[in-house]
């Protein structure tokens, strides 16, 4: 047996390519076409993910508690805005590129505001651009796709050469499919066949007729024509070789030779030559490829969600920033470790009455007298029979010198770490 000279693909459906394009059909969810499945998913799942994390960072972070009540100064509550409720409206206000009224205060949850608008941006702009063009792309439609849709039809009539293999090949066929193909071509006999490829492919040219023939010799033609087209995929394989007498010493020369010549990519170089380098082969780049819109997957527009990831992480670790801040800062003030005053913080973030109030943390200053409230440095009060007064918490006014702690009022405390200042305006006494 004579090792084959090339192994080719034996028989395939030659048509001509359809000349009016036509539309896709559309669906009742045609609009979710410009995104894969996965996108949409995947855009779902960032879409809670942030709003959780907003939520999150927004009840830990102590930029974000504020009084409700600015004109009064001494308010028992403080609110946060960024409930439950509001991340979610806020990031679905900021999606659909309508805003919702909320600011965030803090640099953490703004950086997650900011990397998740620059999200919002890639993902609206990526899905208005493809929707345009599944809605103004019209397709080139062949009416049939493979030798399945072909044998299910019967507008579109298909033969082969009379007496060739390809005619061989479906008349001995034990496949369901090709049987039902035959017993077609021979109730059309003899329209269907044809005396040679060149008539073949003439009737496919002239429209409503499939040749089927061997795809060495469809190769060729549609190379050189560029309204015909395969279509489907490859109906058998077969080899050609060379013949020689039972016996002959050449058999295996040849065989050896033709081995060298495919392991070099001779053979291959030959196919291409007279196959598509010669002068009037037909220049398919925009008529082989399908006008059509794909839907953006992850190859397309995934960075934009790593991204996204990074920015949260970001965020992540500003808003641990801020809070350590906020810790030592109370701590220096209230002159306790860090530990314990990073633990009455979190008690202070998870400690709410309701979803957005919870109790103002009060702190009091270690260094002034437990129970005397001092009027600060700015304020003074009037000299009354030549003594200050002053006042204690429980309302009773005394007169006698206060203590030196109070005579330079800045050496006890900060006007912000008082608790309370009474200024009593005593006249006539």
């Amino acid at each position: 047996m004579l090792l084959p000279l090339c192994s080719v693909p034996s028989f395939t459906v030659l048509v001509r390519v359809p000349q009016v394009p036509t539309s896709q059909p559309t669906r009742l969810f045609s609009f979710m076409n410009p995104l894969a499945v996965e996108i949409w998913l995947y855009v779902l799942a960032a879409y809670v993910l942030v709003s959780f994390t907003l939520f999150v960072m927004a009840r830990f972070s102590p930029y974000e508690w504020n009084n409700p009540h600015p004109c009064l100064a001494d308010s028992d509550i403080v609110e946060n805005q960024f409930s439950v409720s509001n991340s979610f409206w806020f990031i679905t206000g900021t999606f659909l590129r309508q805003g919702s009224g909320l600011n965030p205060k803090a640099t953490s949850t703004r950086i997650v505001g900011g990397i998740w608008w620059f999200f919002t941006l890639i993902i609206i702009s990526s899905y208005t651009a493809n929707l345009a063009a599944f809605l103004t792309v019209e397709r080139m439609i062949t009416p049939i796709e493979n030798a399945a849709e072909l044998a299910e039809q019967t507008e579109i009539s298909y033969g082969t050469l009379e007496g060739g293999s390809t005619k061989t090949f479906f008349r001995d066929s034990k496949i369901g499919i090709y049987q039902k193909m035959w017993r077609f071509m021979e109730s059309k006999r003899p329209s269907v066949f044809v005396d040679s490829y060149e008539e073949g492919i003439k009737r496919v040219l002239e429209g409503n007729y499939a040749f089927l023939m061997e795809s060495t010799m469809l190769d060729y033609a549609v190379q050189r024509d560029c309204n015909l087209t395969q279509i489907g995929g490859l109906l058998d394989s077969k080899g050609y070789g060379i013949a020689t007498p039972k016996g002959s010493p050449w058999r295996d020369k040849i065989s050896l030779a033709i081995l060298e010549l495919q392991e070099k990519g001779t053979i291959q170089i030959l196919y291409d030559k007279w196959w598509k380098n010669t002068g009037d082969v037909c220049n398919r780049d925009d008529k082989s490829k399908e006008s059509k819109a794909n839907a953006l997957g992850v190859e397309n527009i995934g960075g934009v969600f790593v991204v996204l990831l990074c920015g949260l992480a970001l965020a992540i670790i500003v808003a641990v920033l801020e809070f350590c801040w906020n810790s030592r800062k109370n701590a220096q003030t209230d002159r306790q470790s860090l530990c314990s005053e990073m633990a009455e913080e979190l008690r202070f973030a998870i400690r709410c009455h309701g979803s957005r109030q919870r109790p103002a943390l009060k702190r009091t200053c270690s260094r002034c007298s437990p129970g005397t409230t001092y009027v600060p440095a700015a304020l003074e009060m009037p000299h009354i029979n030549g003594r200050t007064w002053y006042f204690h918490q429980d309302g009773h006014h005394h007169s006698h010198s206060p203590p030196a702690e109070a005579a330079n009022p800045h050496t006890c405390c900060d006007p912000d770490e008082w608790d309370n200042v009474l200024v009593a305006e005593k006249h006539g006494l």
